[in-house]
């Protein structure tokens, strides 16, 4: 069993986090789960910690939503189950505020049956400003690709 170390006093490490679920952080967070990582008897995240693995999954969750919006037109309920299906979990309480900022960001565009009533469906589009960000952010995950998981492919060159 590995040793627990101490918290250092930046309280923005992991303590006594497997070394397996280290490489599996690693690897790619479309499969990774908070809950799962945090759930252990003998393993503990420092609370900052937690946080910043939020805003970093915040970041992939807009991503998908730009993206799905640009095909087509999405709801709240769909892309909770989209999300999901890529191992997030993400609540409603998190969702619906993140779509409203996104709108009003100018990246989503929502339109509501007039005749839904109080809790009508909301289905977001992507605005050509939306278009325009998922657009670079597509450039820049091209070129981290490449660099995370391309070069790290290639042999190392010989001395």
């Amino acid at each position: 069993m590995e040793e627990t170390q101490p918290a250092d006093e930046n309280n923005l490490v992991t303590v006594g986090l497997a070394r397996t679920r280290a490489a599996s952080f690693a690897s790619g967070l479309t499969s990774f789960n908070i809950e799962l990582l945090m759930a252990t008897s003998t393993n503990v995240i420092i609370p900052r910690m937690k946080s910043v693995i939020r805003e970093v999954l915040l970041s992939f969750w807009k991503v998908h939503i730009l993206h799905h919006a640009g095909e087509e037109p999405i709801h709240g309920q769909w892309i909770l189950t989209e999300l999901r299906r890529h191992g997030y979990e993400i609540s409603p309480g998190t969702l619906y505020p993140l779509l409203n900022r996104m709108e009003r960001l100018g990246w989503l565009r929502c339109k509501v049956d007039p005749d839904g009533g109080r809790r009508a469906r909301k289905d977001y589009r992507l605005t050509a400003e939306g278009r325009k960000v998922l657009g670079l952010i597509g450039k820049q995950l091209r070129e981290l690709h490449h660099e995370l998981i391309e070069e790290d492919a290639q042999p190392l060159p010989r001395a």
